[in-house]
Formats: structure tokens, sequence, C-alpha cells
């Protein structure tokens, strides 16, 4: 528990330099500190799919922000800044590192499922009461349309605005202007 309280004053930490400071890459380079230190809180917490899914968005978002923030914020370092920077850089990737290992030495072993483990989890409720409580004979589709049907609408929202978004932002015609009657 006490790696939980590090990897939460880490994230505070990360949090208030991305706020104070000045320098929109470094901004950038805290907020994915955040978003990782975020994913190794989800291991730690025995979320593995939450965490992946936190991992492939961070590096979404911080490939678009970092550039998006090149290409209006032109820092160069030299001198003795460089030297600091990188040592700084290459010791909070270690501890990040080392963070994550322990993390992973308290998963269970591969192909040992840990609702196994614990005869309260609601994969266990599922299985026993599943054909009784819903009457459906696929045990999947009774967890996905009666247990978890309001995560299910909410999973299908998200996606339904991500399609409606990605189509308004690609799409190739825009709309006409009023004052321009020729497009």
């Amino acid at each position: 528990m006490a790696l939980f309280y590090i990897l939460l004053i880490f994230m505070v930490i990360a949090a208030i330099i991305a706020v104070e400071t000045k320098d929109l890459l470094s901004a950038v380079i805290c907020v994915g500190a955040i978003g990782f230190g975020g994913s190794l809180m989800f291991l730690l917490l025995r979320a593995p799919d939450i965490a992946m899914t936190q991992i492939v968005v961070e590096v979404l978002g911080l490939v678009i922000l970092i550039r998006a923030t090149i290409s209006r914020d032109l820092t160069f370092i030299s001198g003795d800044r460089e030297f600091f920077g990188t040592v700084a850089s290459v010791v909070i990737l270690f501890l990040v590192f080392m963070a994550g290992m322990r993390i992973c030495d308290t998963l269970p072993e591969f192909g040992e499922p840990v609702f196994a483990q614990r005869p309260e989890a609601a994969s266990q409720a599922y299985i026993a009461k599943g054909l009784n409580d819903t009457g459906a004979t696929n045990i999947v589709t009774s967890i996905y349309l009666d247990y978890r049907a309001y995560d299910t609408l909410g999973e299908a929202t998200v996606l339904f605005t991500a399609v409606i978004g990605a189509t308004a932002i690609l799409r190739s015609r825009s709309r006409k202007r009023l004052e321009d009657p020729e497009l």
C-alpha cells in the first residue's frame, strides 16, 4: 500500500509542475507522467485491462500534444541544463520502471485468473446465478445485456460519440458558408 501512496504523491507533484511551469513541453511531459502513474495505479489495484487502455490513450494523447507543442514552442536546451535534464530524466524513468516492476510482482501468475481466487468476486456470482437470474442460456449474453446493461449503454454512447466526432473532423467537404455561395 505504500507504493500506492508513493505513486499518488508522484502524480500530485507532476500535476503541480504541469500547472506551474511556463514551458509547454515540460507541462505536456508532466501530464504524460500523471497518466502513466495512473496506469501503474490501475495495475496496483489489479485492473490490467484499464491500465492497458490508459497506456494506449496516454501514448496517443502524448503524441498529439507533443506534436502540437513542438510546432508552437521551440525551446532549445544547451550547456549544463542538458546534462542535468538528462540525468533527471533517466532517474525518473528508472524510478517509474522500478515501480512498474514492483507492481508486476504483485500480479498473479500468468494463466491464473484472479477471480477464481476470490469466492465473493462478481464473476463467481455471474457463473453461479446467471441462468436462474436472467434466463439466458448464453452466460456472456446474460452478463453483457442484463448484469452490465448500463455499462454497455455507456460504452456504446462513447463509441457513437467518437465516430460522430471523427466524422465531423475528418470530412472532406465543409459546410457551406453563408457569405461564400460557391462552395
